[in-house]
């Protein structure tokens, strides 16, 4: 079949011919080998192992292409990285597409040509999936739902319940890339070195991670950035945290767009950093193996759990004082995942 439009149209989510059209000729050869094109209902799926992950999450990032990736990259590695922050090992992922009437047809095909991509870097198959199209003005562009499952191997499930007292906190690199590179591609700013999304699978990372010691809590850094998850992590498994301010890796050219915007980098979002929770006497090998692969690169310790009051994050700064980390009460701008 050839499609007969360049654009969507309503009948393209109409359950007849020119869904088909659309199926055929564009959605599974895009995603490419990642995708099971069986037409059924529902995927038959063999899942090794004891215990199963679920997760799912939607995505409406404005614009659709920003530096370091897109809107089809960041639904693949956002539902595989909520899945490896339970220690999961993630195997399967459904697609639903919301498309506007009017979209052209080679921004889908880009769209899922690089969500396909970033399925087979993951090591992930899109198994099932629906498409949907509404009226223009209905919708921006494109729309994207992924839900993931993958299986946890016995002993490697983590919660971000587990930080105990003693704990050492790492992070795997610097934090705001990905805001700082949507809030660029949306508004314009001429920044003298472009900052790309730090957007990536992190399921690697956690594996090597958890070969080499005894990681406690995971969470990936994702909206409310690091702030926002350290106090998730400190209220949830009942501890305090003690943070540094100068170990926590951060571009010159975010801390410019921070400047420029009255931003703090500790709440800017992310799509490839995570923070951990790990066992003191584990900590050095595990940062070390962090740093041999090419997501932890710039790994850093940047503090420790204590037993303070219970959920309370504090910030040494460079000047020797201390602050309170709170947890933001809302988005800077909307639509940056």
């Amino acid at each position: 079949m050839v499609l007969s439009d360049r654009l969507i149209t309503m009948a393209h989510g109409g359950g007849g011919s020119r869904m088909l059209e659309l199926l055929e000729e564009v959605v599974f050869p895009s995603l490419g080998e990642v995708a099971l094109a069986d037409a059924e209902d529902a995927a038959a799926l063999d899942l090794p192992g004891e215990k199963v992950a679920f997760t799912t999450d939607c995505f409406v990032v404005k614009p659709l292409f920003f530096p370091g990736g897109d809107i089809g990259k960041l639904a693949v590695c956002g539902t595989v990285n909520d899945l490896a922050m339970r220690g999961a090992r993630p195997l399967y992922l459904s697609l639903g597409l919301i498309l506007e009437e009017g979209l052209p047809f080679e921004v889908l095909r880009k769209v899922l040509t690089s969500a396909g991509r970033w399925a087979e870097e993951a090591g992930v198959r899109v198994v099932a999936g629906d498409t949907k199209v509404v009226e223009k003005g209905a919708a921006d562009s494109i729309y994207i739902n992924t839900s993931g499952v993958g299986v946890i191997p016995q002993g490697r499930e983590v919660s971000i319940r587990g930080a105990l007292p003693g704990d050492v906190l790492l992070l795997n690199g610097f934090i705001g890339d990905h805001e700082a590179a949507v809030i660029g591609a949306r508004e314009g700013f001429e920044l003298e070195i472009s900052v790309p999304s730090d957007c990536a699978p992190l399921n690697g990372l956690v594996g090597v991670m958890q070969e080499a010691g005894s990681v406690h809590a995971l969470r990936d850094a994702t909206r409310g950035g690091l702030a926002a998850v350290l106090k998730e992590m400190a209220v949830s498994s009942g501890v305090a945290m003690e943070l540094e301010e100068e170990h926590i890796p951060v571009r010159e050219e975010v801390r410019a767009v921070c400047e420029m915007l009255g931003l703090d980098p500790m709440l800017l979002a992310n799509e490839g950093k995570l923070v951990a929770a790990v066992a003191a006497e584990d900590a050095g090998g595990i940062l070390e193996a962090m740093r041999a692969h090419p997501l932890g690169r710039e790994a850093a310790v940047i503090g420790r759990v204590t037993e303070g009051r219970a959920g309370e994050v504090s910030l040494l700064t460079p000047l020797g004082s201390h602050r309170l980390v709170r947890m933001p009460s809302g988005e800077h701008f909307p639509r940056i995942c």
